[in-house]
């Protein structure tokens, strides 16, 4: 017995330990993973709820049905005291004795049943909250973690092991710029030329032969 609790406890102390490496490696996942735990939890103490409220409602139908038989057999044993007949007399005070038993057990069960039904309503609305709390730490993490990656990105591309990256875009984008301010200079040559060739045409004077 001895042996089988010792490995009973090394087996739980390795899941723990695994699920601490886990959480560590990945926290949102983890949280993520005890969010969907609480929500399933508050759910059924929310069914155990609703289950509490409708019994404490089948003990009071039960205690106001006793109670009305009870006044039922306490007037019946006064007509049973006045008639004098002994065997009503003994029936109907049996009768009061039982139903007031009943009814002060009823009684007990539902202030007991009050008071617990208030306090898993406590229970449960904290549950919600809990969750609440859960799901804002969970976008603080997200957040978090999302500014963290960026960070990275940036300082990645920043880096001096891309600097090279950078030096080499750099003095494509120059060599690129110089094309097109060297196409645009060529460009500018060949329409200045064409213009004095025109000018020529238009300032020599036609020879109109003799005929």
């Amino acid at each position: 017995m001895n042996l089988f609790k010792r490995f009973k406890y090394t087996i739980e102390a390795d899941l723990h330990h695994a699920f601490d490496k886990k959480e560590q490696k990945n926290p949102i996942a983890m949280l993520n993973q005890y969010i969907r735990e609480a929500e399933k939890q508050t759910e059924q103490t929310g069914k155990l709820l609703e289950r509490q409220g409708q019994l404490k409602e089948k003990l009071e139908q039960e205690f106001k049905q006793n109670a009305d038989l009870l006044a039922k057999r306490e007037a019946q044993l006064k007509l049973a005291t006045t008639s004098g007949e002994q065997d009503l007399i003994d029936f109907a005070s049996d009768e009061v004795a039982a139903y007031t038993a009943r009814n002060n057990t009823l009684q007990a069960s539902i202030e007991a049943s009050t008071r617990e039904y208030f306090e898993l309503e406590r229970k449960f609305e904290t549950m919600k909250h809990k969750i609440k709390d859960m799901k804002v730490r969970q976008l603080q993490l997200m957040g978090k973690e999302n500014v963290t990656r960026a960070h990275h990105q940036m300082d990645g591309m920043i880096a001096k092991n891309n600097k090279t990256n950078f030096e080499d875009l750099e003095s494509y984008i120059d060599k690129l710029a110089y094309q097109i301010d060297k196409d645009h200079e060529v460009t500018s040559f060949e329409s200045r030329l064409a213009q004095l060739e025109k000018n020529v045409t238009e300032d020599t004077p036609v020879l109109i032969e003799n005929k």
